[in-house]
């Protein structure tokens, strides 16, 4: 695994598969109240420019359950939200800590920090990538599905939504480990060129489209994500551009009969999901949201251990 994580494409399918199996031995520990204390006296810096529930809980409980401590850093605690260039602060900052997690806007901020910093750097969500989230929601597949269907290889994942972070990631995480991906996204929201023709690299196996019911059918996995997110203000106008693109039990009816359903969380019930939809997947989605805690201990275990 490389120094960083600050995009699906920094990791191999070896990367993926050795970060699920360090992933499971760490649920295990939780589930059975075993002591694990591999990351001890090390410190996580965690910079939020973009506020969070689950991210933040779920580093700051995994920092403590590894035996560290995770640092609360919000834009207002540092100079970077005063202009200070991100090089000083990652100069500075990898004297005092053994890893960053970043929660920001840009990409390409990440990508510095990691560039001037000397301490590992987790992508903890950008505009641009999400690396973190899927990696919990490939965890939650391989959890659900694997079981029956064996490998990857088998299984096709369908997105529907918005062309953004979680999308991108989704598209190249499960096409490394094997998957049949297909994306619906709404004209004006599409994914970016450059993820289009990296799927069209792995031919019949991603599907790109603008209709939802094509993207659905014969989907073992349905995703979805909030219509708009935060620093997206033209949420009237998402509104009616994203008001086919809800995964509701008509939608469901493309896909295979035993499909399970993933969502990074929050959701607004109605919107890009139905209430009906929800409840009859909400054990799985609550898993994923679970295993966001275990995967970002793995992967914090592989940087800083």
């Amino acid at each position: 695994m490389n120094k960083h994580l600050l995009k699906m494409a920094d990791l191999t399918k070896d990367d993926i598969f050795e970060i699920f199996e360090t992933a499971e031995k760490l649920k295990n520990y939780n589930k059975n109240k075993i002591e694990h204390p591999i990351l001890k006296n090390k410190i996580l810096g965690m910079i939020f420019v973009k506020s969070s529930t689950r991210t933040r809980v779920s580093f700051e409980v995994g920092m403590h359950q590894l035996g560290g401590k995770g640092l609360f850093l919000s834009q207002n605690d540092l100079q970077l939200g005063r202009g200070e260039p991100i090089y000083d602060t990652a100069k500075v900052l990898s004297r005092y800590l053994d890893g960053v997690m970043i929660r920001t806007y840009a990409q390409q901020d990440v990508e510095d920090f990691a560039k001037y910093g000397d301490i590992p750097v987790i992508n903890g969500l950008t505009d641009y990538a999400h690396p973190c989230q899927v990696l919990a929601d490939l965890m939650t597949v391989k959890e659900y599905k694997l079981k029956e269907y064996k490998s990857f290889d088998n299984l096709k994942l369908c997105f529907i939504g918005d062309g953004f972070n979680m999308a991108n990631s989704l598209i190249v995480g499960g096409l490394t480990v094997g998957m049949s991906i297909s994306v619906a996204n709404p004209k004006g929201y599409e994914i970016e060129q450059s993820i289009k023709d990296y799927g069209a690299k792995f031919n019949s196996r991603f599907i790109f489209t603008n209709n939802v019911k094509e993207a659905a059918k014969d989907a073992d996995i349905l995703v979805t994500d909030v219509w708009y997110s935060m620093g997206q203000e033209d949420i009237s106008e998402r509104k009616e551009a994203f008001k086919d693109y809800k995964i509701d039990n008509e939608l469901m009816k493309f896909a295979k009969k035993d499909a399970i359903v993933l969502h990074c969380l929050p959701a607004h019930r109605d919107e890009e999901i139905s209430s009906e939809v929800f409840k009859q997947h909400e054990n799985v989605i609550f898993d994923e949201a679970e295993n966001r805690l275990h995967a970002q201990k793995a992967v914090m275990v592989k940087l800083m251990g």
